[in-house]
């Protein structure tokens, strides 16, 4: 019987997709046979004896010989248990804004009945740190109990000089505590915990250290610790104390562990602490965020794509936000529909609704990546500027290859 249906035209989208969103990023091969296995025995066994192998490498991605816990969720799980644990309700807390997660931190923060003010910095450019030490120098009743500071914001893909923060708070002799998030750039950017005198530390499982989303972290030290004596938010799960270094295992959860996932971040850690180091991810993801920003360099031309951060020393090294007047939802839709390539939408760029927000896509370049994907990612994008017939220059390619080349050399 013949088959008188339209024969599909064929696809170049089929085969390996490639997702190049800022998290979650991709998870290599070996987390996911790491995590195909039958339910364990969560009283005692190996899970008990690897979930403590996890605690160490956690504190050196991070930096710090402080607390770390464990919590079944993400990002906004740990907004939430970080302020829980160090706020009584009617504290005022002090955000300095680079991009819309810095917004969702202060409405987790009114959530629970803290006072919010923020300095707000725009989308494109990073902290000043000397203005959040003028405001902690004015605030002489000491009302300001922590600076909630977004390390790498990955709406906008600002990155911010936590060091000089923490100098400036030091200088201006104020007792705030210094809380970190770092969901976007933990395991990717140069982060250094107890280096930079940061109290609390929030990160998740999902970007840089390439596990499916569902868990996050938070690191703190004592300082932070003391904080907890006076909370009245803290209830009894999301309290961490009672998580950290416990005698019986299902404190670490508050319940049952998030069984899998452990066996994942598992395989990830082996991968990124023990096999790569944490210091040479750190170059791999500067290396290969140079390239991506070579090629726009390349591309960029009046109307057509512009990076959202201009100076390169402020720009994350695991996500790029990019400015395509009118045309970023085209080009997204366009690479992954033909070519199998996902970028991220403008998150936070624009209102929703708003036509400006179709101006706008994003490039994540966290984890799992390579000079070849990259280069594949890249190579995509160009296609895409082609096909729709978008005003871009010449040479992105050759300049990303020339970046990988010296670096291989």
């Amino acid at each position: 019987m013949r088959d008188d249906s339209p024969t599909p035209r064929p696809s170049l989208a089929n085969g390996p997709m490639t997702l190049a969103i800022p998290g979650p990023s991709i998870v290599p091969d070996r987390v996911l046979r790491a995590m195909h296995r039958p339910s364990p025995n969560i009283y005692h066994g190996p899970l008990v004896d690897l979930t403590h192998s996890l605690i160490p490498d956690l504190k050196q991605v991070a930096r710090t010989l402080h607390n770390a816990t464990i919590y079944i969720g993400n990002g906004h799980a740990v907004w939430e248990a970080s302020l829980a644990n160090t706020h009584a309700r009617g504290d005022l807390v002090l955000i300095p804004r680079t991009g819309t997660f810095a917004d969702g931190w202060g409405e987790m923060a009114r959530g629970l009945g803290l006072r919010v003010e923020y300095i707000d910095f725009g989308n494109r450019s990073p902290m000043d740190a000397a203005a959040i030490g003028a405001r902690l120098r004015d605030d002489k009743d000491l009302e300001i109990k922590s600076v909630l500071a977004v390390h790498v914001d990955t709406s906008s893909s600002v990155r911010s000089d936590i060091a000089a923060i923490r100098a400036e708070m030091d200088a201006a002799g104020h007792p705030a505590l210094l809380q970190v998030d770092c969901m976007a750039s933990l395991g990717c950017d140069v982060f250094e915990m107890d280096e930079w005198g940061v109290d609390v530390t929030i990160a998740g499982c999902q970007k840089g250290l390439m596990t499916p989303a569902g868990m996050a972290f938070v690191f703190y030290n004592d300082k932070a610790d003391r904080a907890r004596d006076r909370s009245d938010c803290a209830t009894g799960y999301w309290d961490w104390r009672p998580r950290t270094n416990p005698e019986v295992y299902f404190r670490y959860f508050n319940g049952t562990g998030p069984t899998h996932h452990l066996y994942g971040l598992r395989e990830a850690l082996d991968m990124l602490v023990h096999e790569e180091g944490i210091d040479n991810a750190w170059a791999r993801h500067a290396t290969l965020a140079r390239a991506l920003w070579a090629a726009f360099a390349a591309w960029e031309t009046p109307g057509g794509l512009e990076l959202n951060v201009r100076d390169p020393a402020h720009r994350s090294h695991a996500v790029t936000a990019v400015r395509l007047p009118e045309n970023a939802t085209r080009l997204r839709e366009w690479t992954e529909e033909e070519l199998g390539l996902t970028l991220g939408i403008g998150l936070g760029m624009a209102p929703l609704g708003d036509p400006a927000w179709h101006g706008f896509f994003r490039v994540g370049h966290m984890g799992h990546v390579s000079g070849h994907s990259m280069m594949g990612t890249l190579g995509a994008i160009e296609a895409g500027l082609r096909a729709l017939d978008l005003p871009h220059g010449p040479g992105a390619l050759a300049a990303a290859a020339s970046v990988l080349a010296a670096s291989a050399t």
